[in-house]
């Protein structure tokens, strides 16, 4: 599948991070890639987030999975709502929504979220602090869209919900499978099912916030420090009130910070390992059987289709020409050469052939075993 009705460039710079889009029969052919049944299945997993939403008159709520398959029949006829995220890394189908989305930088992309509802279900009036495509896959589902929000906004009292105390719509609309909602950053939204069996399909991004990347940042540099300079005042002379901390003080104590701060180089290798890091670092993909450079090796000769794992983070820097760091799951990985260039493809690409070159084909090999051996790609077979 694939978008129709839809230009990536007109988009970005109309919409993006701009103001809502609704676009109808966005998919050619439309096909809903996960049943009911296969999210509830996904739901009572360990190691799968999944949320139950509960309904009872004016109240909402909300139960943690994993959730005991005999939850399901015992909610009777009150409006409930399954959410599972990062459904992606665990079906095939579902992760191939994304690629239609490529023309967001991989760095950005955060993961699909999945969401049944019965008649009337909804996770209530709330922002996000994200981008979000809303996939209508199953059923229908009436979206309000209303002003922008901020920090600032009244929510109501609940233990686990952040939900909007005055939520006043300005636009609404119900969606058909194939339909598509675009929701900037801030803005209110709130989605309610029109009958049963409503199937929505969320593509969140990342945005990480100022405070996550210096508080990481900080923790990083303080792990990595070679060395640990201290103040020093030998050029101290007599000052007319010994209370005073001077200006020359500050300066040198800001610059002992600053100093290691203004490395970009050191911020951009820290920030591609903190931006790639798993999602589920719990989550052992790591295949039953090793690989090594024979099957490596035999598996090129025969034009096998490298495939990376949807639940796999990979993304690239470039350091000087024809060098890049390459990181993957936290992990990181210098390379030059032939080998940098299979690296950026790897990324560009869900699955491709990889032709790399003779005189360097043995870096690359050492590379996939690497990735092979972590569960982070996979040879198609035959």
């Amino acid at each position: 599948m694939h978008l129709i009705n839809f230009d990536p460039a007109s988009f970005l710079r109309d919409y993006w991070q701009k103001k809502p889009l609704l676009i109808r029969d966005a998919w050619s052919g439309w096909r809903n890639p996960l049943t009911p049944d296969e999210l509830a299945g996904l739901a009572c997993e360990e190691g799968v987030e999944s949320r139950l939403i509960t309904r009872q008159k004016d109240r909402l709520a909300a139960e943690d999975g994993p959730l005991p398959e005999t939850r399901f029949s015992a909610l009777g006829g009150l409006p409930w709502t399954l959410l599972v995220q990062a459904a992606d890394h665990h079906i095939p189908a579902v992760a191939e929504l994304i690629e239609p989305f490529r023309f967001i930088p991989n760095w950005r992309i955060d993961d699909i979220m999945v969401s049944y509802a019965s008649d009337g279900g909804g996770v209530g009036a709330h922002f996000d602090q994200y981008d979000v495509f809303l996939i209508q896959g199953l059923g229908r589902r009436r979206w309000q869209i209303g002003g922008h929000c901020d920090e600032n906004s009244a929510l109501l009292p609940h233990d686990s919900l952040r939900l909007l105390a005055d939520f006043q719509p300005v636009e609404e609309w119900v969606l058909e499978p194939g339909d598509m909602l675009y929701v900037p950053p801030g803005f209110a939204h709130n989605g309610v099912a029109v009958g049963d069996d409503c199937m929505t399909y969320s593509v969140g991004f990342r945005a990480p916030s100022r405070s996550e990347l210096i508080g990481d940042f900080a923790d990083h540099l303080i792990e990595n420090m070679l060395g640990d300079p201290r103040y020093g005042d030998p050029d101290l002379s007599m000052q007319d009130n010994p209370g005073e901390i001077t200006p020359a003080a500050i300066r040198q104590l800001h610059r002992l910070i600053t100093d290691a701060l203004l490395d970009k180089n050191a911020f951009a290798h820290w920030f591609g390992q903190y931006n790639s890091r798993s999602k589920n670092p719990d989550m052992d993909w790591s295949p039953d059987e090793m690989a090594d450079a024979e099957y490596v090796e035999n598996m090129l000769r025969c034009a096998a289709p490298l495939k990376r794992n949807p639940a796999c983070r990979f993304s690239f820097i470039r350091r000087n020409s024809g060098e890049l760091s390459l990181f993957v799951d936290g992990g990181y990985f210098d390379l030059s050469g032939e080998t940098a260039r299979f690296a950026e493809t790897l990324c560009a690409h869900p699955a491709h052939v990889p032709k790399i070159d003779s005189n360097e084909q043995q870096r690359a090999i050492e590379l996939i075993i690497q990735l092979l051996n972590r569960g982070c790609v996979i040879f198609l077979p035959l």
